[in-house]
């Protein structure tokens, strides 16, 4: 459980998110993951890094219930430095990142996805920012790498989900396949990348990295402050509260 990192096979190494139930992660599981991200693109026989998931879902954001447990506003301040930092480790990576995605994409796994290189996804896997509903603001920054400007805004405002072949149709996600076959597509991906000459690979790494239009760590910085704002403002504590209240009345069947 946790962050866990291995070998595949000469040239590539995976890192997968193992968060049971629903692969929420608490504020240490951020730092872990950039860390273990940064680790595996630092040493010089890794050529690629492939990002996947345990269980039903590849990520459904922050643990919630993490932030309400603890008064006060450190363990959001953790939780938002450790986004910062594991979406950070994921764009900065030295070499690609291939990320392989099933079931739900949420909250914070869009930042992970959104700055990854090479997006391979399940044909269940859904993609969407609940952050409006929990009074929270972010990864906007990484979504709108995903789809056209005006279709953020509305999964943005309405808390909506893409489908992942609607995200192939638009070019972000390279190949939809069927969830058995999940990793093996990832890794051919990965395979066909470790094939090249690892100089060039990371040079072309920098080379994109630098061409970006978008600067990803400055515009998601911007979106963070608006989540400190609604939090010092007592706003979010409602929203949460209120989710809280719901979430425990669906499963008590009323």
């Amino acid at each position: 459980m946790g962050i866990n990192r291995h070998t595949e096979t000469s040239g590539i190494e995976v890192v997968t998110i193992d968060f049971p139930p629903v692969n929420a992660f608490p504020a240490a599981g951020w730092f872990a993951l950039a860390d273990a991200v940064r680790e595996a693109g630092r040493d010089p026989e890794t050529k690629v890094v492939v990002l996947r998931a345990e269980g039903r879902g590849f990520n459904a954001g922050v643990d919630i219930k993490e932030i309400q447990r603890n008064p006060g506003h450190q363990t959001l301040i953790d939780h938002n430095t450790g986004c910062y930092a594991a979406f950070g480790a994921v764009y900065d990576c030295e070499v690609p990142v291939v990320a392989a995605v099933q079931g739900f994409c949420l909250g914070g796994g869009i930042g992970l996805v959104g700055n990854a290189d090479v997006i391979v996804a399940a044909d269940d896997a859904t993609f969407g920012l609940p952050e409006v509903e929990r009074g929270a603001l972010g990864a906007a920054t990484h979504l709108s790498r995903l789809v056209p400007q005006h279709l953020m805004r509305t999964l943005f405002f309405t808390a909506g989900t893409v489908t992942a072949a609607q995200l192939h149709h638009f070019g972000s996600v390279y190949k939809v396949v069927p969830r058995a076959e999940l990793d093996a597509a990832a890794l051919e991906v990965a395979k066909n990348i470790a094939a090249k000459d690892g100089r060039v690979i990371r040079a072309a790494k920098r080379a994109l990295n630098g061409i970006d239009t978008q600067d990803v760590h400055r515009s998601y910085r911007y979106e963070q402050g608006f989540t400190f704002e609604l939090n010092l403002a007592g706003v979010a504590d409602e929203i949460r509260a209120r989710f809280d209240a719901d979430l425990a009345s669906r499963k008590a069947g009323k």
